[in-house]
């Protein structure tokens, strides 16, 4: 059985100036990010090089409709590489800007349409969760099919993943919580997956420690900018770590039923998974108590400095300072979609259900969505 697999190169730099030295953005080279990321980190610098704004093609997470209107303008340029600088929608939509993309991009996700890499890509995440930028993973909204779907191939991985605390510093409070919580369900997700080996719950239990000791450091002083600011790197190399654990040992069923309400209300992917997180532990431990989740909870109720029978509790309590957990209602959700969402997770999430610590039958999913709900 392979134990691990790393497959970008991983750089790492203090700041955005000292990634150009090495890297030598030019005129080959298609930067895709933010105007607000842009303007502090790479207009000062005065490199000469293309640059495509994400936020002109569409608000919120990916999509298979922000896809093709980016791929038409990608097109407009003549380059080699692609330099994903952003959050998790701008690394995944290049991770398929970096293929010869269809017509309609929604074809690559079904498989209407098989991959092939055909420009050059380097990640450089800029927020602390999805740990996109050492996976294969992409994931887009797919409009015209209502659902989300990933698209997990060699060829949607980068080819070097880069680390830059300074592109952290200007995280506002609540994408700073909801992408560190994405890390920190990756991690544990990935510890628990049946896929897990020695060397990825390596990374799983350090990512975890770190994330963990880094919100109680955080939360002493409160949840803002400044405070956060001694911690950067530890968030972007938990991050990292934990994108390496379930790259190869995967993530299970909190992402496949987060993605209902993500595509449905549009709720942020770390928003949406930390909602179903500890229900689905809970019905983990309802159906099969005594395997590695003994030891799951025993990690989380050593750090919080709780009786472990109390830890998801006392978790949704730890957590909650940074998301409030709310019913799934209050996102728009009618008591009719509860079927509706149980039969979608079940046709359309399977690669992440075959991964369950415990597989998990159509009615205990459903309850899972009932007792949200």
């Amino acid at each position: 059985m392979l134990a691990l697999r790393v497959v970008p190169k991983i750089f790492y730099f203090d700041t955005f100036k000292e990634f150009n030295e090495e890297f030598n953005v030019g005129e080959r080279d298609v930067l895709v990010t933010n105007e607000w990321m842009y303007t502090p980190y790479v207009a000062p610098l005065g490199i000469n090089t293309n640059v495509i704004y994400q936020e002109q093609f569409g608000s919120g997470e990916p999509s298979d409709e922000m896809i093709d209107a980016m791929t038409k303008k990608i097109n407009e340029f003549d380059y080699d590489r692609i330099i994903a600088f952003g959050g998790g929608t701008i690394v995944d939509i290049c991770k398929i800007l970096a293929l010869d993309v269809p017509e309609k991009s929604v074809d690559l996700f079904t498989g209407a349409v098989a991959p092939k890499k055909v420009k050059k890509l380097v990640v450089v995440p800029t927020t602390c969760g999805t740990g996109s930028e050492v996976t294969n993973v992409a994931i887009a909204e797919l409009k015209s099919l209502h659902t989300k779907k990933g698209l997990a191939v060699e060829e949607t991985y980068a080819d070097a993943a880069v680390l830059i605390p300074e592109s952290l510093g200007g995280l506002p409070d609540y994408v700073f919580a909801t992408s560190s919580i994405d890390a920190l369900i990756h991690a544990i997700e990935s510890y628990l997956s049946p896929k897990a080996s020695v060397f990825t719950e390596m990374y799983s239990l350090k990512a975890i420690e770190m994330i963990m000791d880094g919100y109680k450091k955080i939360l002493e002083k409160g949840n803002t900018k400044e405070n956060r600011l001694p911690y950067l790197k530890d968030f972007a190399i938990a991050s990292n770590y934990a994108g390496i654990a379930f790259g190869n040992a995967g993530c299970a069923a909190v992402h496949a039923l987060s993605y209902s309400i993500g595509g449905a209300f549009h709720v942020p992917h770390g928003e949406a998974n930390y909602q179903f997180f500890t229900e689905v532990f809970k019905m983990y431990v309802r159906k099969h108590p005594n395997g590695k989740i003994v030891k799951a909870n025993q990690i989380f109720a050593d750090i919080l400095g709780c009786d472990v029978k109390d830890v998801y509790e006392e978790l949704d309590k730890f957590l909650g300072q940074l998301i409030v957990k709310k019913p799934l209602r209050e996102y728009g959700m009618t008591e009719a979609q509860i079927d509706q969402f149980t039969q979608s997770t079940i046709e359309n999430q399977q690669r992440l259900l075959a991964n369950n610590y415990v597989q998990l039958s159509p009615e205990e999913i459903r309850e899972i969505f009932q007792n949200l709900y």
